[in-house]
């Protein structure tokens, strides 16, 4: 508590002192615009509780991972159990995700990253392709489809300029990632191809990872009013995964993977790892059909291979996923009204083949199940915007949602094709901000989130078909407000919202970690998000040129409601996995001919690990330091030479727990203090 009372101290204190700074020197910056899938608008008068995270806040993190580039934005959560084993949350959705992210909906470009399944393979991308990212938070139902937790759109770097760059970092841990990357651009014609290669030996016993990515991109502007864009990737990603330790295992050896018990064997013995082979591709059609009406169309299509031998089974899955998504909108300006229309429809179908084996060693051995399943995500939307006086803007947007998945099984009983739906949803929102002067605005919206259970969720380890699972829902009430300088010197993005859910979908473990999901009545969801940046020094001719202070904090009340299971009452406690406080700041220095440092600073408070909330994980404090020299020129190539330490007080913490883990296996061991260093050259 006494952090946090710092830190809103801080944070008025910089308000106060913001408004009082001398702007004669500092250079106006463009306003910053989210893009918000076709209908841009600056980010001071967005409606919605949208962060951004620019090029710039990637490249000052660690370049192997995104974790840290996650975890510095209010609301958000990513844990990492061993290198490249991704959990992602928006406002909480981890409860329902042993690994993987569900409940939330990822756009890449133009395209659905997610699947019709609910799932998203996130860790199959290197991190060199991001370029930057909108994190929209709360439920988007209203124009993304089926989601509760948020929508996130990875914006691919941007071809701007002919360049053939590459980088290499090596680190702690067997630690390697390098990349490579040629662009050009043509009149009327653009193109990029990058690839990427990351290993990784892990902290842990049996927590190496090895990664081979490769990525294109091509725009064709065939007419002053039409352009035809193409976005493909190829992620050839394997990890192992170590397995969750109990409390007295932690305290011997944190480096140890699982051990065997005498029922089950160990997490070496097995070789329990993950082995995703991923090509996914799109093409896009943008034509502006008149001074009014433009029309926007996408075609996507992936293909995964995964392959999962764990302690009990051994899993092959293959995925074909199949998409598009269209719209057409239409835009009027009449005196000082500013009217835009959106009306479209997605729709993509994900055919899921599962076979599990018998794990002898590693090696696939006797059949134990096998089912087909396919999933159905079919939505259309409306979005109406009134610009009023470009003062009060106002959203008015829903969408019909249809989800259904149909199952059949081979093994070991046959069951001829079965299918289930869902019943029809609306997603209405209705939001609107008011720019009270140029530098201040106020924001309120009402929404409502869907989120039916996951192919994953349905057909789980246990290997049964869960028919019985309940779509999640419920509704979202947020207010905030936003304050910038007029040169973008200090910004405050502020976010308090209430959020009530129904049949929340929460996991359970039998007794030989094999998982099934079940509905836990819901959830009372209340928080606060604030977020500051501050160039404290700015466009300076002395030896420190510039010094930016970035300050945000997260609180989260977050209670089950009406949570029964068996005879246990879980109402009233804490939901799993959340903190309830997560404070993160960061400096940036930037001194003459392109040295830099940055320094990060990550306090959370301690994490309720089961449902119960009789065991938590301590809270910890995270210090991230990298720096480095930009643009050094040698002959006509541009260097940039950096060094970095992660976890510099060494804590011993666990980043990614499994929660309501059998037998106490709750913890998964992070890395303690390690170092990297690497050079990037641009010609």
């Amino acid at each position: 508590m006494k952090s946090t009372l710092t830190f809103l101290f801080a944070l008025f204190s910089l308000c106060s002192f913001a408004q009082n700074v001398k702007t004669d020197s500092v250079k106006n910056l463009n306003d910053v615009v989210v893009k918000g899938y076709y209908n841009s608008q600056p980010l001071l008068r967005s409606v919605s509780a949208v962060s951004l995270i620019d090029s710039n806040a990637i490249k000052n993190q660690q370049s192997n991972s995104l974790v840290s580039t996650f975890n510095a934005v209010p609301g958000v959560r990513m844990e990492e159990r061993s290198p490249g084993s991704y959990r992602l949350s928006l406002r909480g959705s981890l409860l329902r995700s042993p690994f993987g992210i569900r409940n939330i909906k990822i756009y890449i470009d133009d395209f659905p990253l997610t699947d019709a399944g609910g799932n998203t393979y996130l860790n199959a991308l290197d991190v060199s392709s991001v370029g930057s990212l909108e994190i929209y938070k709360g439920p988007e139902a209203s124009i993304f489809g089926a989601n509760t937790g948020g929508a996130i759109l990875i914006n691919p770097p941007s071809v701007n300029q002919n360049r053939i760059d590459a980088s290499v970092i090596a680190g702690s841990y067997g630690l390697f990632h390098q990349t490579a990357n040629v662009q050009h651009q043509f009149k009327n014609y653009s193109f990029s191809f990058s690839e990427g290669y990351q290993k990784s030996n892990g902290y842990r016993q049996n927590s190496a990872m090895d990664r081979k990515y490769f990525q294109t991109m091509h725009q064709w502007n065939y007419s002053p009013v039409g352009s035809l864009k193409a976005f493909a990737f190829y992620s050839d990603l394997s990890y192992q995964t170590p397995g969750g330790l109990t409390a007295i295992q932690l305290e011997q050896d944190p480096k140890l993977a699982r051990p065997a018990t005498p029922t089950l064997p160990s997490a070496i013995t097995q070789q329990a790892a993950i082995y995703n082979k991923t090509i996914f591709g799109g093409i896009s059609n943008t034509y502006q059909i008149s001074r009014n009406f433009k029309h926007v169309i996408a075609l996507f299509t992936s293909y995964t291979d995964f392959k999962n031998p764990f302690i009990t089974n051994y899993e092959n899955r293959y995925e074909r996923t199949l998409g598009f998504r269209t719209f057409l909108q239409f835009d009027q300006i009449k005196n000082d009204l500013k009217f835009s229309a959106q009306a479209g429809l997605e729709s993509s179908g994900t055919k899921s083949q599962i076979k599990n084996f018998n794990n002898n060693a590693g090696s696939p051995a006797g059949l134990q199940a096998y089912d087909d399943l396919k999933a159905n995500q079919d939505f259309a939307f409306v979005r109406l915007n009134f610009d009023i006086d470009n003062k009060v803007l106002i959203e008015l947007s829903s969408s019909v949602n249809f989800f259904n998945y149909q199952y059949e099984s081979f093994f070991p009983t046959a069951i001829a094709e079965k299918e289930r739906k869902f019943s029809t949803q609306f997603m209405p929102k209705l939001a609107a901000s008011y720019l009270v002067n140029s530098a201040f605005s106020l924001r309120l919206s009402a929404s409502k989130g869907y989120s039916p259970p996951t192919i994953a969720e349905v057909r789980s380890s246990d290997n049964n078909i869960n028919n019985n699972l309940q779509a999640e829902l419920g509704w979202n009430y947020e207010a905030g407000l936003r304050y910038k300088t007029e040169n973008n010197r200090f910004y405050a993005n502020a976010s308090v919202f209430q959020y009530r859910l129904e049949n929340a979908i929460v996991r359970r473990l039998n007794a030989n970690d094999t998982e099934f999901f079940i509905n836990a009545g819901g959830t009372k969801q209340r928080g606060i998000e604030l977020e500051t940046a501050f160039w404290i020094i700015q466009n300076s001719p002395s030896i420190l040129s510039g010094l930016q202070l970035k300050s945000n904090y997260t609180y989260s009340h977050f209670r089950f409601d009406d949570f029964v299971s068996g005879n246990s009452n879980f109402s009233g406690n804490k939901l799993t996995g959340v903190p309830d406080h997560i404070i993160v700041n960061s400096l940036e220095f930037q001194f003459q001919k392109g040295f830099y440092l940055f320094a990060q600073h990550n306090h959370t408070s301690a994490i309720p690990l089961n449902d119960a909330n009789t065991v938590t994980a301590k809270k910890y404090d995270l210090v991230e330091l990298k720096a480095g020299i930009k643009s050094l020129k040698l002959w006509r190539t541009q260097l940039d030479l950096f060094v970095g330490v992660n976890n510099l007080l060494n804590e011993r913490y666990s980043l990614g727990n499994d929660l309501n883990a059998a037998n106490g296996r709750y913890f998964n061991p992070a890395t303690g203090l390690n170092f990297y260093t690497g050079l990037a050259v641009k010609l």
